[in-house]
């Protein structure tokens, strides 16, 4: 079985890839979703997000809901805005957003490779959101919500990257953010060899978003086991250089300083921390450096360099903060289930930092340096998962330009 192959892809036919593309499942709440498809009957959030077809206040996880999705796709189909290839294909799929491109691969991804940690991760998953996947592909006989994948460093499957995105593409599409998303079908059998081959002598692809939909496809593929190889013992997945993907920051904001004052706070911090007033915002430039907005003012801290440690979680920027700071400070021991943090992407700036201390809702907000996308495949390689919210990688894939069936 092969880390990755083409496959029939269900897509938007000629013209339709605008009013179908639509942001991802689980980056809008369903009254978000709502708005963004009115007007719009194609919209694939009717697919990704079928409870906006149902009466407000429906159960998210309601039988119906699934239904509905899968009525939803059928009726996509019969109306011709979506059909399936005849052949199996690759797909190029290039993200331009702003200044940078990244182009990668939609492919078919083993889930058996999956199962054996070639396909590696780096998230635990929760069981709850495992399951509202596995119900929505089993309704919709289809993987509609791509994985986001990496490979390590090939000059051979940059190359061919190169030749798969050559020529006028079949889709291309701005979506209201401001992304661009372009499409091309890759259909020359022996270019889809050479690609095939290219990434079986990788030796491992690593999960950067969609550890859900990924655990979600394992769990079917497990469910449907027989003795042939079947389109359900693979999983939708785009899968691009590690070196081309962006992390944005994701930044921390607290509700309290466990009874310290901003002061008391700003004294406890210099045991482990150089921290220096600044004049502005802090964007932190390195590693081991955090911007703490903190009753109006910005400070910088630079961590003292004997806190570095090999450990390659124990070393991320984020687990850092937890460590010195959030846990043996503030109280803050448990980031999921702890109401007194929150966190934001960095794609919504400093300003937003600044504008929840600033309201009152929160008492300070630290920003933080991003996780390298080389520091990812560290833990991944070691087995070991980071701290919940460590990543934000920006551009998002679309949902909708090209769809996994599984028969």
């Amino acid at each position: 079985m092969s880390l990755i192959q083409p496959f029939r892809g269900l897509r938007p036919t000629t013209g339709n890839a605008a009013a179908v593309a639509a942001p991802p499942y689980d980056v809008l709440s369903s009254e978000e979703a709502r708005v963004r498809a009115a007007g719009k009957p194609w919209s694939f959030l009717h697919i990704s997000k079928p409870e906006i077809d149902l009466p407000e206040g429906t159960d998210l996880y309601s039988p119906a809901v699934y239904a509905k999705a899968a009525e939803n796709l059928g009726k996509m189909v019969d109306a011709g805005i979506l059909a399936r290839d005849e052949q199996a294909c690759y797909y190029a799929y290039r993200l331009t957003m702003g200044e940078h491109v990244q182009t990668g691969l939609v492919v078919a991804a083993s889930v058996a490779a999956y199962n054996a940690n070639r396909i590696k991760k780096h998230e635990f998953t929760r069981p709850d959101k495992e399951d509202d996947r596995v119900r929505q592909i089993e309704a919709t006989n289809a993987q509609t919500g791509p994985v986001l994948l990496a490979y390590p460093a090939s000059a051979a499957a940059d190359a061919l990257l190169v030749r798969a995105s050559a020529g006028a593409p079949e889709a291309d599409v701005t979506a209201d953010d401001g992304i661009r998303h372009t499409v091309w079908v890759v259909k020359d059998a022996a270019l889809i060899a050479e690609i095939t081959a290219a990434f079986e002598a990788m030796p491992a692809l690593y999960i950067a978003d969609g550890h859900h939909r990924s655990a979600a496809a394992a769990r079917v593929a497990a469910a449907r086991l027989g003795d042939a190889e079947k389109s359900s013992d693979y999983f939708l997945a785009v899968v691009f250089p590690h070196r081309q993907m962006k992390i944005l920051d994701y930044n921390r904001v607290v509700k309290d300083l466990n009874g310290l004052s901003a002061e008391d706070f700003l004294a406890r911090l210099e045991k482990c921390f150089l921290v220096s007033p600044a004049c502005g915002a802090v964007k932190p430039a390195c590693p081991g450096e955090i911007g703490l907005y903190l009753a109006g003012r910005w400070y910088r801290l630079n961590i003292d360099p004997q806190l570095f440690v090999k450990d390659p979680v124990a070393n991320l920027d984020v687990s850092l903060l937890s460590t010195h700071v959030l846990e043996p400070i503030l109280g803050i021991a448990d980031l999921r289930r702890d109401k007194r943090i929150d966190f934001v992407g960095g794609i919504r700036g400093l300003a937003e930092l600044e504008k929840r201390v600033d309201s009152g809702e929160m008492a300070a907000a630290f920003a933080m340096y991003p996780t390298r996308m080389d520091q990812l495949m560290a833990v991944a390689d070691s087995n070991q998962v980071m701290p919940p919210k460590s990543t934000w990688f920006e551009p998002k894939l679309a949902d909708g330009l090209v769809s996994h069936v599984i028969d």
